[in-house]
């Protein structure tokens, strides 16, 4: 637990050689961590690391207990450790399958919300009716149908939440039954049957390698909203076959029309925590994000497993030097070995494209503090709390395990979600340091931040402040008021994001494949 008795600096386990800024220091200032004290040889930056003791050219520099580089010359106690005098380097990780399964949390019983329990069984924190590109080719006529049903056409179905158009620049020029070809269907299909979506139309061009009557078979699509007349299958629609542009528009707007009322014929019930699938991202991020807004969110991770929910940990980019602490945690060798092999297949997948894993963070993750990979996913996988991981997805595949499970998914936090919420995920919580702004529909986005000035700048967009933390809030009560707000948002409190209508371009299929 990390110690931050002191307001100056937060001092996060006893193995560790550097603490991290909890404000602005000046040169000169003394600091207390743990048992040492240190004059700072310089000024730090809140979010950035400061070296403790002496640490030798080639020495590992220790945060969470954990390597996170290797220092690249001599550094004093009290010196600025940053990418001036440290890097990321090479080491071996003991994978320890198993090794530390924690035991089930005491059950938390009684917390509910109040949902749209769909027909097939699932919950929706949300009522959306879709509109869905299946190619790029048909991406605008999908937004033209959107778009016709604005907040005046709906004011007669306060139930609805909206129309969205689900568009991307795929579709096409892709091997028929590939890679890249079932990703995409994945995606499509789980927005279709998302339980946050009462209906959806699906509109292509007619010619494109992804074709309609695959998407359909291979994603056994039904119709959830309908028509009364619609028994036979969902509603799709080809732009060639329909005659063009305008008539397809015409066209998918009185399908959508018919819809609304039967779309509309839903109303909120008390339902269990236990059906919240919850997506966790972190984007952003600062030196502070795996001190505060991070670990809080795992505490709420731990009391939505504790409930019954379920937890998704993705970016497996950013758990890229941290997976060891998942692989001790998982539940058989077979969910550490899905996990190694996903490791893998990233080092694998990076150096294809001449790219290094340990180059991920970016240049406003370096200005917040973060220096490598391995400090940036040590942060990341604080959200991931305590509990046993119980089983690793590929990209938008349907999440069907409770308790924690972690989604293959890129550090690109809009791919990310998308993957995640096409898996399942009802709701989203999403860490930021710098201040990310991100929304998504269907599935509501709750922005939660590392540092009190970035809430106070940006609380137009930011939910929770988890900065609280550094002037002496516990990790506890900050992860327990984050728990409240997903059950009190999945009941229809709006997000900031929300308000601002946020979501729809946000939207970002992971692709994978050559462009033929």
């Amino acid at each position: 637990m990390s110690d931050i008795s002191h307001a100056s600096v937060v001092f996060l386990n006893p193995r560790d050689n550097i603490c991290v800024a909890a404000r602005a220091l000046e040169s000169g200032e003394e600091i207390t961590a743990g048992e040492t004290r240190v004059r700072l040889n310089g000024p730090i930056r809140l979010g950035h690391k400061i070296a403790l003791r002496q640490i030798s050219s080639g020495q590992r520099v220790i945060k969470y207990g954990q390597t996170i580089g290797f220092a690249t010359e001599m550094i004093q106690p009290g010196d600025h450790v940053h990418s001036h005098n440290l890097t990321a380097g090479q080491f071996d990780r003991d994978y320890a399958k198993c090794a530390e399964v924690p035991p089930d949390p005491e059950p938390l019983t009684g917390r509910t919300f109040e949902g749209y329990r769909r027909p097939d069984g699932r919950s929706g924190t949300r009522n959306y009716i879709a509109v869905i590109s299946t190619v790029n080719c048909s991406a605008s006529v999908s937004k033209y149908v959107a778009q016709r049903f604005d907040s005046s056409l709906l004011a007669d179905y306060p139930h609805i939440d909206g129309v969205i158009a689900f568009t991307h620049d795929g579709g096409c020029a892709m091997h028929f039954g590939g890679e890249m070809h079932h990703m995409l269907n994945r995606v499509m299909g789980g927005m279709a049957r998302h339980p946050n979506i009462g209906g959806f139309l699906l509109i292509g061009l007619g010619c494109e390698t992804g074709t309609m009557g695959y998407l359909l078979e291979d994603q056994q699509l039904v119709q959830i909203g309908g028509l009364p007349s619609q028994k036979t299958g969902p509603l799709v629609l080809s732009m060639q076959d329909a005659g063009g542009t305008q008539k397809t528009v015409e066209e998918g707007v009185r399908l959508l029309a018919e819809m609304l009322p039967r779309a509309n014929d839903v109303r909120r019930e008390t339902i269990p925590a236990s059906e919240i699938i919850l997506a966790t991202e972190c984007g952003g991020s600062d030196g502070n994000s795996g001190v505060t807004a991070n670990p809080a969110i795992g505490v709420a991770s731990d009391m939505l497993v504790a409930a019954g929910g379920t937890s998704v940990l993705g970016e497996t980019s950013e758990v890229y030097g941290a997976e060891q602490l998942l692989t001790r945690r998982s539940v058989t060798p077979e969910v550490a070995d899905k996990l190694i092999e996903r490791i893998k297949w990233w080092e694998w997948y990076a150096e294809t494209f001449g790219a290094k894993l340990d180059n991920n963070p970016s240049a406003g993750n370096k200005e917040g503090g973060l220096t490598t990979i391995y400090e940036k996913s040590l942060g990341a996988v604080a959200k991931a709390g305590s509990t046993a991981l119980r089983e690793v997805y590929h990209y938008a595949e349907p999440i069907k395990a409770k308790g924690l499970v972690l989604m293959d998914t890129p550090g690109f936090d809009p791919t990310s979600i998308t993957g995640m919420v096409a898996g399942g995920a009802n709701m989203v919580v999403f860490s930021t340091g710098r201040g990310s702004c991100y929304g998504c529909k269907p599935t509501p986005s709750i922005k939660i931040t590392s540092n009190t000035p970035v809430f106070e700048r940006m609380r137009d967009d930011m939910d929770i402040d988890a900065g609280v933390i550094l002037a002496g809030e516990s990790v506890e009560t900050v992860g327990a008021g984050i728990f409240d707000a997903i059950l009190d948002v999945a009941s229809g409190r709006k997000t900031k994001s929300e308000q601002h209508g946020i979501g729809e371009e946000e939207f970002i299929p992971w692709l994978i494949g050559p462009i033929l």
